[in-house]
């Protein structure tokens, strides 16, 4: 593992000097001409109110067993294809059995009422699940209007069929996705994304897996009584193995992790973000590991090929491996090219890789103020977006330590410019509260024009933060595939207004074992029309000039 070999090192530097240091080789280049904030970002926790009851439950005990810290993935789905973001949290089970033998452990599925308020419709949709889940993917795998959910947990995943009369059917067996390698070893899945990786307009699915693990070999780390018995550090287990299912097109997948030569890829997976980072219409996945080199699957259309340490992402910027959780792609520095951040634990700081536009990646948590921002907390969910509607992506984490002692409070981070500041103070009074969060996902839920954060924590009440942020114009676009994935899934999304050109992929997995609305949101400032380039997975480019601010669009995808 690489390790910076002299005392000042760029990133050391930066520390030493308290982060008040704008470095001219990456982000001093960058322009902040109208990008001052126009109020504070605040929020309002409407969970109770809205009828969201969720509760994560872990079933810890005192054991340590270590499933115990790392649930609570939660997706965004509109499963009744209304165009309203509904939810779907996942939940754990009991232990050590891993079954939920009591409906506390459901996951459970919330449809929204477009009225503010949410209904419990996870019986009548047979997806209470199964085992100790982890996360969730939503995608439309069928391409038959109709979005899927593929939940991801300990030694089993199962797919989800949408039957589109507000129900689903477990076609895990079927399909042939349950989580397995390919020596038929159960493996422990943190989280999944959909991506058409061949681009031949049929999702497949990337799973990250974490530790070999079961409950009857679980060491005892710490002490040997109940009080001083502690989690086990990742270095105690195996890494496993990635999966890669390709879609076969009648309701089938084939695994071909070892077929692409990915099988001798092993980590302990995390968080996964998908984008076409380097341009050449091909995904590419990045996977954050827990104290483990980081992946990064460079998509060729027919393959990946693993390139985390050649691209400069394997390893934080000192070279070190780090407590990775969360991950997600998104353009911080409006160059037009999407960059990288990853959250780690106390004192590990969070990462900002910038994307340099020739395949590789620099380090720019100093440069951008989150080095230092980020040190005192411990992050798992995590995501891109522009919370004032200024053009500019701020970044939402979800906060907790492992442990019931280490509560901690979420953050938002507002970007101005390229430049991160902590406004969570003046977030508003609930924001305040601390908790053992972990998933994060987003979606403009109440259709105001401002994105909402739903966020997990283990052992307490969903949040919902209502965004009651002073509203500037917006734009919000919900793509239709015809010869691409239904789902849109890759399309590439330019929004040019008279004062910033803005880049955005198509891409819902985000943070820590989440999936985020699939419906693409555009902060345009002060700007009251603006003009859309959509370069669609199957290669064709559409253009609409002239389009009105503050509405949303459905668009389909053109023959030509």
């Amino acid at each position: 593992m690489p390790v910076p070999n002299q005392l000042h090192s760029r990133r050391q530097l930066i520390r030493l000097l308290g982060g008040s240091v704008f470095l001219f080789g990456s982000m001093g280049r960058r322009s902040l001409v109208g990008a001052g904030p126009r109020g504070p970002i605040q929020f309002e926790n409407i969970a109770g109110r809205s009828g969201l009851d969720f509760v994560l439950r872990n079933d810890a005990a005192g054991r340590k067993y270590q499933v115990e810290t790392v649930l609570g993935g939660l997706g965004v789905i509109d499963f009744d294809a209304d165009g309203w973001a509904d939810l779907y949290c996942t939940n754990g089970a009991a232990l050590p059995s891993l079954e939920k033998n009591d409906k506390k452990f459901y996951n459970r599925l919330y449809k929204n009422n477009r009225d503010g308020t949410f209904s419990d419709v996870t019986e009548r949709a047979g997806v209470q699940g199964r085992g100790y889940s982890m996360g969730v993917a939503v995608g439309d795998y069928q391409n038959d209007g109709f979005e899927d959910l593929y939940v991801v947990g300990v030694h089993g995943n199962t797919l989800y069929r949408n039957n589109g009369d507000g129900t689903f059917t477990d076609v895990t067996e079927k399909a042939g996705v349950g989580g397995t390698d390919s020596r038929g070893n159960k493996l422990w899945s943190v989280a999944a994304a959909w991506v058409d990786y061949d681009n031949d307009g049929l999702l497949d699915l990337i799973v990250s897996n974490y530790c070999d693990w079961s409950p009857g070999k679980d060491p005892v780390c710490g002490g040997i009584s109940e009080n001083t018995r502690a989690y086990c550090h990742p270095d105690m287990y195996r890494a496993e193995p990635l999966l890669i299912y390709h879609n076969n097109g009648d309701g089938t997948f084939s695994d071909v992790t070892r077929q692409i030569g990915l099988q001798s890829v092993l980590g302990k997976g995390m968080g996964i973000a998908v984008a076409d980072y380097d341009g050449d219409r091909h995904p590419d996945v990045f996977i954050a590991n827990d104290n483990a080199q980081n992946i990064l699957l460079h998509g060729t259309g027919k393959k990946f090929e693993e390139i985390g340490i050649e691209a400069g992402v394997a390893f934080n910027g000192d070279g070190r491996q780090i407590s990775g959780m969360g991950a997600d792609f998104g353009d911080f520095d409006g160059d037009g090219r999407p960059d990288i951040v990853m959250t780690g634990l106390r004192r590990e700081t969070f990462e900002l890789f910038r994307n340099r536009g020739d395949g590789t990646f620099e380090d720019a948590s100093a440069s951008s103020g989150l080095l230092q921002l980020s040190r005192a907390w411990s992050g798992w969910g995590c995501g891109f977006a522009d919370l004032d509607n200024d053009g500019w992506l701020d970044l939402f984490v979800a906060n907790g330590g492992l442990e019931t002692n280490e509560p901690q409070p979420n953050r938002v981070f507002r970007n101005t410019g390229g430049k991160f500041s902590d406004v969570s103070e003046l977030a508003g009074r609930d924001f305040q509260t601390s908790a053992l969060h972990r998933g994060v996902a987003f979606a403009d839920f109440d259709h105001d024009g401002r994105i909402e954060v739903a966020v997990t924590a283990i052992n307490s009440s969903i949040e919902l933060w209502k965004n009651i942020t002073p509203l500037q114009s917006w734009l919000q676009l919900k793509l239709t595939g015809t010869k691409s994935n239904r789902s849109a899934l890759g399309a590439r999304v330019t929004c040019r207004t008279a004062e910033r050109t803005q880049v955005r992929f198509i891409a819902n997995s985000v943070g820590y074992a989440s999936s985020s609305d699939l419906c693409l949101h555009f902060g345009l400032g002060e700007s009251a029309k603006a003009f859309l380039e959509i370069d669609w997975p199957s290669g064709i480019t559409q253009k609409i000039e002239n389009i009105g601010a503050n509405q949303r669009l459905k668009i389909a995808e053109p023959n030509s």
